[in-house]
């Protein structure tokens, strides 16, 4: 098995053909048949399933050409990294984020990083469910609390913290009579664990309002619809000027902001340069850095 060989089998398995993947490539259909014929010979594998009309991945193609695809696209990078003059970060860096993350904070970080670095293209999509990173073509996903991926690798640049606030003129609830609350999401009656200057407490919650994005949540309580629970980065100056009133932190509610990517494929110049880039933005990565990073 040899480079050459495996990178005539990623040409075929793209093109769906050793006809279209000759055309393409401008080379003999022969000898790509030929070379991935000894490559299915060495490994004592059958790569394609070959019918009359059509070529078909098999099962083990399909895994060699998941993890071999995204390296060989690496390596061809990284040699035009080295033939034209280092390893210059250069080229598209999609990434997906958090919605909250992405109002709040990645604007900045976007801009910073395009003056930074001006030869690369950065597209960055907000959505907070789990994308699939190498179907979508993602270099990079930023993930709150991200569930174990035996697939990604990565690491933790920002914690932060859930509290309970509400207006300065909210009466704090007496016994087990429920208040007015503001959530993310649909929402039945709630009760909420705090712990705060009276120790810990719980927070009976019936949500008269629920709001799709955790800033719409913030407004709300600010203009005294009810209580609410939101990371402390997003209200600390609220707190600050008295326009909110700390009621609580949320017990067992940590929350890590993650910067994730493939295992599978080498760290580009590009995404080594983000996360480079995101740790000079959040040196100690808690909650009052990015709390003034959004109040910048």
């Amino acid at each position: 098995m040899d480079l050459l060989s495996l990178s005539d089998f990623v040409l075929v398995a793209r093109h769906g053909g050793f006809g279209r993947a000759a055309r393409a490539a401008g080379r003999p259909k022969a000898t790509l048949s030929r070379r991935v014929a000894e490559l299915e010979a060495s490994l004592g594998l059958r790569l394609f399933e070959r019918g009359s009309r059509m070529l078909k991945l098999t099962e083990e193609g399909r895994a060699l050409h998941e993890r071999i695809g995204a390296l060989l696209t690496e390596i061809d990078e990284t040699a035009a990294a080295i033939a034209s003059g280092g390893n210059t970060p250069r080229g598209r860096l999609r990434i997906s984020a958090p919605l909250l993350f992405s109002q709040t904070a990645m604007g900045k970080i976007a801009a910073g990083f395009a003056l930074k670095y001006p030869e690369v293209r950065l597209e960055i999509t907000n959505e907070d469910r789990a994308v699939d990173m190498i179907e979508e073509a993602y270099d990079l996903v930023i993930r709150v609390n991200p569930a174990p991926d035996a697939s990604l690798v990565g690491r933790a640049f920002l914690h932060d913290r859930l509290v309970v606030v509400a207006s300065p003129d909210f009466s704090s609830p007496v016994g087990d009579v429920a208040v007015p609350g503001v959530v993310r999401g649909a929402g039945s009656q709630q009760v909420w664990n705090v712990s705060g200057a009276k120790g810990s407490e719980t927070i009976r919650v019936d949500p008269v309002l629920a709001l799709s994005s955790l800033i719409m949540v913030r407004d709300a309580v600010r203009a005294g619809v009810g209580v609410a629970r939101l990371p402390i980065s997003l209200v600390s100056n609220d707190l600050a000027d008295g326009s909110l009133r700390h009621l609580g932190d949320v017990e067992g509610a940590g929350i890590a902001l993650w910067a994730l990517y493939p295992s599978r494929r080498l760290l580009s110049a590009r995404v080594s340069a983000f996360l480079e880039f995101l740790k000079h933005a959040f040196p100690n990565g808690t909650p009052d850095e990015l709390a003034a990073y959004i109040g910048k």
